[in-house]
């Protein structure tokens, strides 16, 4: 776990990342703010020789901030490997190469862009699939299947039917739990339809899916994470579990 607090890291924390490893194989899921120290000390280097491949969910900064960083470290020291896969919905690349003066052409010859959603891609073991889910800009679920493993991952979104389909049968479901209203202070999100989740909302996609294990992620800074997962799990009776910087997860 490269980072596991919405909107804005708290000290010593980072936002939404995750690095996936399996076959020896090594696919990241987001890259929010400060996850790009973690990711290379995890890969001991300061190019992030060892990634194969960047799957990115939504343009929102706490997902996709630190890709910046990561085109910076390939361009500067390591402009001669091959481009770096990067899975990603429309405005990431122009959110980095706005960071460039709007050098979309550099960017694009670090990373190998591939739009998602889209028909399901190969990538190293698994299968890569998308599915748009409600947020405020285009959210995109990702679920990773490999022999006898799945992992899926919400990005950020409200409450949907398409949720049960994406973390169907996971080994390890991965959903927001942003549960804002933890925080009363906080200004409330716009009128409407709801875009984020609770802890609870978590706890029933789990449910729905039938996932095999729950790791919540996303928190409201200050929130206070444990009563999140009791609330996930009054909807969902198997193993929760808590992101945290640092934290590795074993999947059978």
């Amino acid at each position: 776990m490269l980072g596991s607090c919405g909107a804005w890291p708290e000290a010593g924390m980072a936002c939404s990342g995750f690095l996936l490893e399996h076959e020896d194989f090594r696919l990241v899921l987001d890259l929010g703010y400060g996850t790009l120290p973690r990711l290379l000390g995890w890969l001991g280097n300061p190019v992030a020789d060892g990634l194969d491949a960047v799957a990115i969910t939504h343009k929102h900064p706490d997902h996709m901030v630190d890709l910046h960083g990561l085109f910076r470290a390939r361009w500067f020291d390591a402009r001669t490997a091959r481009p770096l896969p990067v899975y990603a919905p429309g405005g990431v690349v122009e959110r980095v190469a706005g960071l460039e003066e709007d050098d979309a052409g550099h960017v694009r010859s670090v990373f190998d862009w591939r739009r998602l959603p889209n028909e399901p891609y190969t990538v190293g073991p698994f299968q890569l699939e998308s599915t748009e889910l409600p947020h405020f800009v285009s959210d995109i679920g990702l679920r990773l299947t490999a022999a006898e493993l799945t992992v899926a991952y919400t990005g950020d979104c409200g409450p949907d039917p398409g949720l049960a389909d994406l973390g169907r049968d996971a080994d390890l479901y991965i959903v927001e739990a942003t549960d804002r209203d933890q925080q009363p202070a906080t200004p409330p999100a716009l009128a409407g339809r709801q875009l984020h989740l609770s802890g609870r909302d978590a706890g029933a996609a789990a449910m729905a899916a039938g996932a095999r294990r729950l790791l919540l992620t996303h928190f409201w800074p200050g929130n206070d994470r444990e009563r999140s997962r009791a609330l996930a799990a009054e909807a969902y009776p198997g193993p929760i579990f808590i992101a945290e910087e640092g934290l590795r997860l074993a999947l059978p």
